[in-house]
């Protein structure tokens, strides 16, 4: 019986590691007037001049208990005010790719607000925000990032 159970444990291991992971597809563009954007689509007019994809970026997994309560929040969720203007991170004392995402936002000198999803009203403002399953969570400019990447963190921070 025991036997069986790991031979079920490497099964359903092997069905999650072959399924795909969220793919994304960023576009860097130069308008007319020679002006940089960055855009999750592919723009109309102006040529494409380099075209980024990202598999899922590095995050930090967050543990079964942790994830399962953020699922509750997230369905009993009410609608958070939008933060416009501000940058928000949501990390994890226990993450190492948080500290990346810090240091790479200390060193542009960019402001943010750290929150942290290991207390009560960070977990509650991480599943308001639609945090997923890991951290660090990005939020700028209207958009959000889960996970580190500096070249994702450029491209966002490259709109502003």
């Amino acid at each position: 019986m025991k036997q069986m159970n790991i031979v079920a444990m490497f099964l359903l291991y092997g069905v999650l590691a072959a399924t795909p992971a969220a793919a994304g597809t960023l576009y860097k563009s130069v308008g007319k007037d020679g002006r940089i954007t960055y855009s999750d689509k592919p723009p109309a007019e102006d040529r494409v001049e380099k075209t980024l994809r990202s598999e899922s970026l590095p995050n930090t997994a967050l543990p079964a208990a942790t994830y399962s309560y953020v699922e509750q929040l997230r369905k009993n969720k009410t609608s958070a005010p939008a933060r416009t203007n501000s940058v928000v991170l949501f990390t994890a004392a226990w993450c190492g790719y948080c500290k990346q995402a810090k240091a790479y936002l200390s060193g542009k000198g960019i402001a943010f607000q750290e929150i942290d999803i290991d207390t009560r009203s960070g977990m509650t403002a991480f599943a308001e925000a639609g945090g997923g399953g890991g951290v660090p969570l990005l939020i700028a400019a209207g958009q959000s990032v889960q996970g580190f990447s500096p070249a994702a963190y450029d491209a966002l921070f490259a709109k502003r």
